[in-house]
């Protein structure tokens, strides 16, 4: 898999390669949303994109807009501090597919990446779930 990490923090990049490298994916990194449209407007085969809500030059709503507007395949995870009712629904009305609560182990992101990838695509088996 071809996996986009969205987040102002270098130390969540680290987290989420460290997370899902056993499996093998590439990973792309973006420190806010516009590079986030950039990354995925030259590499629109990304298949996985885990977006930071809250973040400067570009929020993860807007951004995950944009590039929903480009794809309506890719699969877009958003994280957030918060797990509340409103920021799930902002999240899934800007394009997002599902809602990540921070912090999260690698177990539940892993979970939420064989269901969508089991039911929405054939990359099971190149995915490694």
């Amino acid at each position: 898999m071809r996996i986009l990490i969205v987040d102002d923090e270098k130390t969540a990049h680290q987290l989420y390669k460290l997370m899902l490298i056993t499996e093998g994916h590439t990973f792309f990194h973006a420190h806010n949303g516009q590079e986030a449209v950039e990354i995925f407007t030259s590499n629109p085969d990304i298949d996985l994109i885990l977006m930071d809500i809250r973040m400067p030059v570009m929020n993860g709503y807007v951004a995950a807009k944009k590039i929903r507007k480009l794809n309506e395949e890719v699969i877009i995870f958003a994280q957030t501090a918060f797990d509340l009712a409103e920021d799930k629904r902002k999240a899934l009305e800007a394009g997002c597919n599902d809602h990540l609560a921070k912090p999260f182990d690698s177990r539940v992101l892993r979970k939420k990446i064989a269901q969508y990838f089991k039911s929405s695509r054939s990359a099971t088996s190149s995915a490694g779930f």
